[in-house]
């Protein structure tokens, strides 16, 4: 115990009785006991090696229970086999570990009461020294060096104990592999208002106006997927200016992607993913509502305030025979947030 000051004050001013001396120490069964120390000592053993077991027992139900298995389990209705096998293996695994940590620490380490002196926070060298040789003594009072069954089973647990979490990592899906890069837009796609299937043409929009778009056959495409991620990444937007106010696109290979100042934007923000339609006409500006960063359209999206890293990517577009706005092929790079593999 100390003052406001830092003072160690446990020790009374004159004299080294302690001001508040510590209860008298009992002993306990395993301390005085051979046969009572061997008892809990297989006791932590067994629940080490159980735990080892639960995991293995996961990993099996894992691979052997098919997910289309189920049981009634009385007031509880009618439950997954496979994921009520999974929950017990697991969860008993790590409370197993836990219960005998909890019996190693009781039963069988020291249960010596000390006092620690305080010192400067900078210790020297003796002090380092010594504070090696308490965790040494620590270490060899513990009995994790001297109880090899204990050590070994606890070992064998914790060493088994990740691979529940990496063969779940499974049911996260199949890997991406290229569908980041590219989206459902193809060399001529018909472009259509996003949910009213309404095809465009160049008269349909006037100078200023943005419309949200999507290619034709979305609708089909997510049906047949069963998700939204197709309209995630394929969502657009059309912007119409006056070509005279187009100052550079993105284009690699130099072609003019615009059709009589009509531009097409992804409409997925590059720093999260929100999706964005707030555009300032006269700035030629498109703001994203999350985070505010702003992309200047006229020229090539380019990132001008905020976060975002990069431009907003571009899409190529032309008519079809029909007069119809249609895509001349998919974004050249990929949509959305950057990720570390964004090449």
């Amino acid at each position: 115990m100390s003052d406001n000051h830092g003072t160690d004050v446990s020790v009374a001013e004159h004299g080294d009785t302690p001001e508040f001396p510590l209860p008298p120490h009992h002993h306990r069964i395993t301390d005085t006991d051979p046969k009572a120390a061997k008892r809990a000592e297989r006791q932590v053993a067994a629940m080490f090696g159980l735990s080892a077991l639960c995991t293995i027992g996961f990993v099996v139900a894992y691979v052997a229970i098919p997910t289309d298995t189920f049981i009634a389990l009385g007031p509880i209705g009618i439950v997954q086999l496979s994921n009520l096998v999974l929950g017990l293996t697991f969860g008993l695994a790590i409370l197993l570990i836990g219960l005998g940590a909890i019996q190693w620490a009781k039963k069988l380490m020291a249960d010596e009461e000390i006092i620690g002196e305080r010192h400067p926070l900078g210790s020297p060298k003796e002090d380092q020294d010594a504070a090696l040789a308490e965790f040494q003594t620590g270490l060899a009072e513990s009995g994790f060096v001297e109880r090899k069954i204990v050590r070994r089973t606890l070992i064998g647990a914790l060493a088994l104990f990740p691979i529940p979490l990496i063969v779940v990592l499974k049911d996260m899906g199949p890997l991406p592999v290229d569908s980041l890069n590219h989206t459902i837009w193809r060399k001529g796609s018909r472009i259509v208002v996003d949910v009213t299937g309404k095809p465009l043409r160049p008269e349909d929009l006037a100078i200023g106006t943005l419309v949200s778009a999507s290619p034709e056959d979305l609708d089909k495409i997510q049906e047949l997927e069963g998700n939204q991620n197709a309209r995630a990444k394929a969502s657009i937007i059309l912007v119409r200016m006056r070509p005279s106010d187009i100052k550079s696109q993105q284009s690699p290979e130099g072609q003019t992607w615009d059709y009589q100042g009509i531009l097409a934007f992804s409409k997925i923000c590059t720093h999260v993913g929100c999706p964005i339609a707030l555009y300032q006409q006269r700035q030629h500006s498109l703001l994203c509502p999350c985070h505010q960063s702003t992309f200047d359209l006229a020229d090539g999206g380019k990132v001008i305030f905020g976060p975002a890293a990069r431009h907003m990517p571009q899409l190529p577009i032309t008519i079809d025979s029909e007069g119809y706005l249609v895509a001349q092929s998919d974004f050249q790079e990929p949509v959305g947030p950057s990720f570390w593999e964004r090449g």
